[in-house]
């Protein structure tokens, strides 16, 4: 399988956690609201609006979110 260049990882990574996090989120947002039998019929639509919102959401919120952390971790 062809990888992309280590120049995409800014946004290959963003891209796989948005959507994992996207995933779980409204999984448990719709479990909640409308129980499991929801699943199957609500949450792949609900799962993939909350993608959209997330993925760029992770692209502009990551950056700062690393700045931050430098800011509380002590360098090695």
């Amino acid at each position: 399988m062809k990888k992309f260049p280590a120049s995409m990882q800014h946004i290959v990574m963003p891209f796989f956690l948005s959507l994992m996090m996207s995933g779980i989120v409204s999984a448990v947002a719709t479990i909640r609201a409308l129980g499991f039998e929801a699943m199957v019929t609500v949450w792949p639509l609900s799962w993939l609006t909350s993608w959209i919102v997330a993925f760029p959401a992770v692209l502009l919120v990551l950056p700062v979110a690393r700045r931050l952390t430098a800011l509380v971790v002590e360098r090695q």
